[in-house]
């Protein structure tokens, strides 16, 4: 399976979050998938380098337009024109989908993924982001989905460590 991993590009090597997103990627390897991701630097890289220094495979979605090449654990490259390009191949690559910390690219990309799958436009697939970060946003959305939905909207799961997250995955993603 695939896990798309959402976050920011602004961390550097050493901090945190780059800590955090290459012990996510090491996790999801472990766990037998592959990483999708936006291909650049910051939670990206260190995503796509702890996949391959654990063994596992990584996909980078990349954009023409910030004229950068993929970073070097980066198997497979997917060049799109536009940033909605961007944003749908990677959540069409998606059999799941974790959010890190980021801005607001990475809010547009919790937010499109899980506005697709409320609309069903795309079926539901595991969503999940890091606390604390998220905590405050998931909250107060489903509050409302559960206020003005006539269905049963989609829930993002919060986790807290790479390995959490790992096994959240492994309990919501269809066997094979």
């Amino acid at each position: 399976m695939t896990i798309t991993v959402f976050g920011s590009s602004r961390c550097a090597e050493g901090s945190e979050e780059y800590k955090l997103a290459y012990e996510l990627g090491r996790a999801i390897a472990a766990a037998g998938h592959s990483v999708c991701n936006g291909g650049f630097g910051g939670t990206m890289e260190a995503c796509a380098r702890g996949a391959k220094e654990a063994g596992g495979s990584t996909i980078g979605v990349t954009i023409q337009l910030f004229g950068q090449s993929a970073n070097p654990w980066i198997d497979q490259t997917i060049r799109t024109n536009t940033l909605v390009e961007r944003l749908l191949k990677l959540i069409e690559l998606g059999d799941a989908f974790v959010t890190l910390r980021g801005g607001t690219g990475t809010l547009l990309e919790l937010a499109a993924v899980w506005e697709m799958m409320n609309k069903g436009i795309i079926p539901a697939r595991p969503l999940l982001t890091f606390e604390p970060f998220w905590t405050p946003l998931i909250r107060m959305m489903a509050e409302e989905l559960y206020v003005w939905s006539t269905g049963s909207p989609v829930i993002v799961q919060q986790v807290r460590t790479p390995e959490e997250c790992a096994r959240a995955l492994e309990e919501l993603l269809p066997k094979t």
